[in-house]
């Protein structure tokens, strides 16, 4: 058996973003010992990229906002696909975790009364966003890193997990290696909780970062547990798409949120020409009370640029299609035309927006308060993920827990904006919650050392490999991937291009299990890509599947050979579990009926 070292922890916390660092504060708290677990460096997280402001309904700037409206939003914003239970405790919850988090010292923007101050966001009704300019997730991730450090936590960085051991049908601990030296760890422990983020990186356009390769569902799946409503993947309608040295990175909804503009080539403000039915009564008709709306004015009614994320890239990709676009494939956003509004709109703009103007200016040479910025959708969050308890965070196997995107759920078929960063307070809370309970109510284990030889030959293999007769190296399957992934299975699908690329990614599962790599295991990025394959493979072939099965459009999915919503899809999540020899099994799981005063406060808000 290869050499490794051992740490005993009664909760493993697998990811060190928000949701991560919150359910190892939480899990500390409760009494327990507590190892948290980042594949990069501690900070280096997406919850960074969650720029425009945390969704709580505080009702700092419109007193008519409250929980219920908040719960309605979501429901709606997710084509009530979404885990109901999961959807009102994540309303009602989210202002406590606001003022918890200012409390261990975050600084938000505030009102001229000193309260935090919220601002517009698409699909929700009224300002809900609490905020810090556009770093609102920076500043996140700095208290809860903080208060982490604080509580003593053993933090493991660099470290990427390869392999979840059980005992029986419990999750046990977790097989990983360090990415500096190559050296394996194995981490035994009572309980543990997935907060690997999402599954950009299957993709070739995305906002994510290399981190992102779909570790947990695809750990959690090859352990029994059940993924739900992979499907539905969000492609963010703001992605910098020229010039090549920002290609994906995130333009804040926050842009629009303060008055950027959407316009094609010829300078038209296309948003107006098509605004669904039932956000129409919501929806300024013209740009002078979309200007109000964004300034506070509560007489008016929301620009169609604040539409939900599924809407708005669909436009954009229209508008592309239909020879609209801009010179690199997208359209451009705007926010220096409020010129014309503010006398002093460039100090305006630097003071609301202080990431997206030094960013651009240093990344791109592009000044945001004086000329457009060129965008397109890019691939940016997972709503499916692993299938868990709305009270608990427990996925299908005892003792594995799962919270933040990793987690499926709170969002049905789409998310708003905003709801990203109050889903990691509530539910990293929650998870670290009975994480630490399940660990105390649950005696020890024992570790399968079976289990940790298997994984570390596993994982030495490619370096016994002899080069492949093609030349095909890791990162060379990872790239076919990507491709295929964004031109087969991206924001427009049909039932041939899915067919297509499920034959494709069966092609690169043989490929990827003959790639060899050169050189030691001392900071290899090769071997780590090779290591990374299966997990893109799993969730590439899981989304690619349950995109398959809905034979309709519905929020974040969007089949061109389906166009219309079906009825009949609107009453079941698709679930898949891992069959005996290793194939995906699909079932349709119907939703639990709303409860009656939850059906209620939806229909009084429709």
């Amino acid at each position: 058996m290869a050499e490794h070292e051992t740490h005993y922890h009664d909760v493993l916390v697998i990811g060190a973003g928000g949701a991560g660092l919150r359910a190892a504060i939480e899990a500390v708290n409760s009494g327990v010992s507590v190892g948290l677990v980042c594949k990069s460096l501690l900070g280096k997280a997406h919850t960074v990229m969650a720029e425009g402001g945390v969704a709580a309904a505080l009702a700092n700037v419109d007193d008519r906002d409250n929980w219920k409206v908040h719960f309605a939003d979501t429901m709606r914003g997710g084509q009530y696909l979404n885990n109901w239970r999961m959807a009102e405790l994540h309303a009602k919850e989210a202002p406590d975790r606001v003022r918890e988090l200012e409390a261990w010292g975050a600084v938000f923007d505030r009102t001229d009364d000193g309260r935090i101050l919220q601002r517009n966001f698409g699909g929700h009704k009224y300002p809900r966003l609490a905020h810090v300019g556009d770093r609102t997730g920076l500043e996140m991730i700095r208290t809860l890193q903080d208060r982490a450090v604080y509580t003593g936590i053993d933090v493991h960085m660099e470290c990427t997990v390869l392999k979840l051991l059980t005992d029986g049908d419990r999750v046990v601990g977790a097989f990983a290696y360090d990415r500096e030296r190559g050296r394996f760890r194995v981490f035994h422990s009572k309980a543990v909780v997935l907060a690997t983020g999402g599954i950009g990186r299957a993709f070739s356009v995305t906002s994510n970062s290399w981190e992102y390769t779909g570790d947990g569902q695809s750990l959690a799946f090859q352990s029994g547990a059940a993924l739900q409503d992979m499907e539905f993947v969000q492609f963010h309608p703001t992605g910098m798409v020229w010039p090549p040295s920002v290609k994906g990175i995130l333009v804040t909804e926050g842009v629009r949120g303060e008055g950027g503009i959407l316009v094609n080539r010829e300078g038209r403000r296309f948003m107006f020409d098509d605004i669904p039915d039932n956000y129409r009564s919501q929806t300024a008709d013209n740009e002078e009370e979309g200007w109000r709306y964004t300034q506070g004015d509560k007489s008016a009614r929301r620009p169609p640029e604040l539409l939900t994320r599924d809407h708005v890239a669909r436009c954009i990709m229209r508008e592309v299609r239909e020879g609209r676009g801009s010179p690199h494939g997208g359209v451009y956003l705007d926010i220096s035309w409020i010129k014309s509004k503010i006398p002093d709109s460039e100090a305006h703009i630097r003071k609301k927006l202080p990431s997206m103007y030094h960013q651009f200016r240093q990344l791109a040479d592009i000044d945001i308060t004086k000329e457009p910025m060129e965008v397109g959708p890019t691939t940016h969050y997972a709503m499916g993920g692993i299938r868990v308890d709305g009270d608990t965070q427990m996925t299908t196997v005892p003792g594995l827990f799962a919270a933040g995107e990793c987690a499926a759920g709170l969002h049905g078929a789409n998310r708003l904006g905003g709801n990203s960063l109050s889903d990691l307070l509530v539910f990293g809370k929650r998870a670290g919650e009975h994480a630490a309970r399940f660990a105390s109510g649950n005696g020890s284990t024992d570790l399968p050392k079976d289990q940790v030889e298997s994984a570390s030959r596993w994982a030495l293999e490619p370096f016994e490999r002899p080069a492949g007769a093609d030349g095909a190296g890791p990162f060379q399957v990872q790239h076919q991937l990507q491709e295929m992934m964004q031109r087969l299975v991206g924001i427009v699908r049909t039932e041939s291009d899915m067919q297509e690329a499920l034959i494709g990614i069966q092609s690169l599962r043989e490929k990827a299990k003959t790639v060899s790599v050169a050189g030691n295991r001392e900071y290899n990025p090769g071997w780590h890509t090779a290591l990374d394959l299966p997990n893109l493979l799993n969730v590439s072939e899981a989304i690619t599947r349950a995109a398959i099965e809905r034979k309709e459009s519905r929020g974040g999915h969007f089949r061109e050979d389906y166009q219309a919503k079906d009825p009949a899809y609107a009453t079941f999540n698709i679930v898949m579990r891992q069959g005996k020899n290793g194939e995906i099994e699909i079932t349709r799981e119907t939703i639990p009926q709303l409860r009656d005063d939850l059906a209620q406060i939806v229909e009084e808000n429709k």
